[in-house]
């Protein structure tokens, strides 16, 4: 399946760039491209272009793409799924990373990132898991260790220790694979535990989850 991806910044020469980056990719198509925030939604949202993955800069002229990301995630194609949004910025500020989450996307890497990285979150985000880049995977980890675990159990009471310790790790990026043998379990068992996690806190994905988790303190 090739992943449609939607490219928007205010920069020619970056868009250039993905095109340029994605053009031998048999899996990864660049279908369209905006220069603003506003344009992004009216094609997305509106026009219903059909996308898989729209790559948003964080900051822009005018509506910035935090706001842009948070009304393509909050306005699916009837009957279909959202577009997941992975968020792009010169900058890895806490407060930046924070709100594009808080946002809906799914994803925040810093501009600059090597092609390889890029190629890579662009598929981890398509197929419905969260990806930070080393950079910022680093810098949320002292951001959210500020927070005590403790809050974690406040926020999620309805999660056993079990289903909490996983919740933990996923909010780390860890797949089931390395979850399970990190807690020394069969994968089957760390499924089955993911599953009862995001029905207890009524999320969908690992994206919404690891927002969530990170939000309470948890996956630091």
């Amino acid at each position: 399946m090739t992943i449609r991806v939607f490219v928007v910044d205010d920069h020619p020469l970056f868009r250039a760039g993905v095109r340029l980056a994605t053009q031998d990719v048999e899996d990864i198509e660049v279908v369209g491209e905006a220069d603003s925030a506003e344009e992004a939604v009216r094609a997305v949202v509106h026009e219903r272009i059909g996308v898989d993955v729209v790559l948003m800069d964080v900051q822009m002229p005018g509506v910035s793409g935090v706001s842009a990301a948070a009304a393509i995630v909050a306005a699916p194609p009837p009957g279909a799924e959202a577009p997941r949004v992975l968020m792009m910025s010169v900058s890895d500020d806490d407060d930046l990373v924070v709100a594009a989450l808080r946002a809906g996307a799914h994803g925040y890497l810093v501009k600059g990132a090597p092609r390889a990285e890029l190629l890579g979150a662009l598929r981890t985000v398509a197929q419905r898991s969260a990806v930070f880049g080393p950079t910022v995977a680093a810098r949320m980890s002292g951001y959210f260790s500020a927070v005590h675990e403790t809050s974690g159990r406040a926020a999620f009471p309805q999660l056993t220790e079990r289903e909490r310790e996983i919740l933990s790790l996923i909010a780390r990026g860890y797949p089931n694979r390395r979850i399970a043998r990190e807690l020394v379990l069969a994968e089957k068992t760390v499924r089955n535990h993911v599953s009862h996690v995001f029905a207890k806190l009524q999320v969908e994905d690992r994206a919404s989850a690891v927002v969530r988790a990170r939000d309470a303190g948890l996956g630091v």
